[in-house]
């Protein structure tokens, strides 16, 4: 017999402990002197840093490790062992229980508390804390499919809420976003640095909601282009401003506050093994096109002279290199490189702004914008992000064989596309696993990905969702029954690939 599951208020920490939400360790990621247990009378400022810390830690740490594995970044190292079941795309349904809990009762319950609030003067707040409910929300959404929405934030009201289809919780998302930007445009006190993204800077929220809205529509532009094309072209009509700089959680070397992929790597339980390494896939691209990047996003292994990478899915193949070089402290990603506790993680990045942008022009949505300008820009920004220039951004778009030839030789709409769509791909890479992932879901874009050597799931298949908790099967009377991970969600294509030589 199952047990409810309460999303009770009352009854949920409000404190985020990092280890609690990540899978070891059990370090303070914010110092919140208030009693978490008493959410009625708590300081919505105090709860703003924890939905956004909750968020974070979900983006940068398993949802950035799966989405870098599954967008072919990264692979298993042959000398570890600790995530050889994603590369196997044979994740068990418990490995999802803590990134679910996390989103739903970290996250989207504590961010329901600040709009519920009754205090004064919160308006700003508020609009906040929707638009970080639409992200987590889109988030779940994105990677699971149909999950609960209507149901999922009343306290005991509904012990097992009902899973809404995909379709309706992104229709909420854009409700959602609405809310909150019709907030932030009532003057009201600002929380200052308690924003951890944009330390309370109203226009950067703005911006960041039509950005998110942006991504939204375009997300669903196979399956309701009519709807996509209206949204975006409304956002432009009613001239809507978009990031121009990334929405992003900083991070530093204090015990609990660092970077959470990196916080889980040097935690006692991997107490420093390097498990993530540099994959073919895109490395063999990145080193192909003359891409400076390649320099950025991956660090040399001890005793290595020259970068290197293994075939996806390769680590417990006979005869495959043991000596490979790793994702960067840039990205947070090196497990013995300090420098990895300050990577930032981000929400959304300037160069997926960009590209969000030079997508919606090439679909003819955003009128009189210059597609090519908005691409070029996106790739400058990433360059500029990885300390590079943005002249080296531009002298590599002119030489790519991905860049400036494959723009002028694409001759439709949909060419066009897959030219943005894989730039975007080079750029998001180390910072952006999980969004880089999703968005080869919706376009079947890079069409260079192979499948992993190490797959359990069938010739030719890639994994195209998570697979549900197993928490919400034995907890939710309403739980819908699993679904394979090769199944596409509402607005995902049902992409064949090729199987690793």
């Amino acid at each position: 017999m199952r047990t409810k599951n309460i999303f009770n208020p009352k009854g949920i920490l409000l404190l985020i402990l990092v280890g609690t939400i990540g899978m070891t360790g059990c370090k303070k990621f914010l110092d919140i002197n208030q009693n978490p247990n008493n959410p009625d009378s708590a300081d919505p400022t105090l709860l703003l840093p924890t939905v956004q810390a909750a968020v974070g830690q979900i983006i940068g740490n398993g949802f950035q490790t799966y989405g870098g594995m599954y967008a072919q970044y990264w692979t298993q190292s042959p000398n570890s062992s600790q995530y050889k079941t994603i590369d196997q795309y044979n994740a068990a349904n418990s490995a999802f229980d803590r990134p679910w809990l996390t989103l739903y009762r970290n996250a989207l319950i504590n961010a329901q508390l600040i709009i519920e609030n009754k205090g004064a003067s919160l308006d700003a707040m508020k609009g906040m804390a929707y638009i970080m409910k639409a992200y987590a929300f889109q988030v779940t959404t994105d990677a699971f499919g149909d999950i609960p929405l209507s149901e999922s934030l009343k306290g005991t009201q509904f012990g097992s809420p009902h899973y809404d289809a995909q379709e309706l919780v992104y229709d909420s998302i854009f409700t959602f976003i609405d809310k909150g930007k019709a907030l932030l445009a009532v003057p009201s006190a600002s929380p200052g640095a308690q924003d951890i993204i944009f330390q309370g800077d109203i226009p950067s929220w703005k911006a960041f909601a039509n950005t998110l809205k942006l991504r939204a529509y375009l997300r669903i532009v196979k399956v309701n282009p009519a709807k996509a094309e209206a949204g975006i072209k409304a956002l432009y009509a009613e001239g809507a401003t978009f990031l121009t700089k990334d929405a992003a959680i900083k991070y530093n070397t204090i015990g609990g506050n660092e970077n959470p992929l990196y916080n889980e790597m040097v935690s006692p339980t991997l107490n420093k093994v390097q498990n993530l390494v540099a994959s073919s896939t895109a490395f063999n691209k990145f080193k192909a096109n003359g891409d400076l990047r390649v320099n950025k996003f991956y660090d040399l292994e001890t005793g290595q002279t020259d970068l290197n990478a293994i075939k996806q899915g390769t680590f417990a193949a006979s005869g495959v290199e043991k000596v490979v070089s790793k994702p960067s402290s840039l990205v947070g990603g090196n497990a013995t490189n300090s420098s990895s506790a300050t990577a930032p993680v981000k929400l959304m990045s300037l160069s997926e702004s960009n590209f969000l942008q030079a997508e919606a022009a090439v679909r003819g949505y955003a009128t009189g914008v210059d597609a090519e300008a908005l691409l070029k820009l996106g790739i400058q920004n990433s360059f500029v992000a990885t300390g590079l220039t943005s002249g080296d951004g531009t002298t590599y778009y002119t030489a790519a064989a991905d860049g400036a030839a494959a723009w002028t030789a694409a001759t439709t709409e949909e060419a066009k596309v897959k030219v943005v769509i894989v730039q975007k791909y080079y750029a998001l890479c180390g910072f952006q696993g999980f969004e880089a992932w999703t968005e080869y879901r919706r376009t079947g874009y890079p069409n260079f990905l192979i499948q992993s050597a190490a797959s359990t799931i069938g010739v030719g298949r890639l994994p195209l969702r998570f697979v549900y908790p197993n928490s919400e099967a034995i907890t939710n009377l309403n739980f819908p029954g699993n679904i394979t991970v090769y199944t596409p969600v509402w607005w995902g294509k049902n992409t064949t690939i090729t199987p690793a030589p």
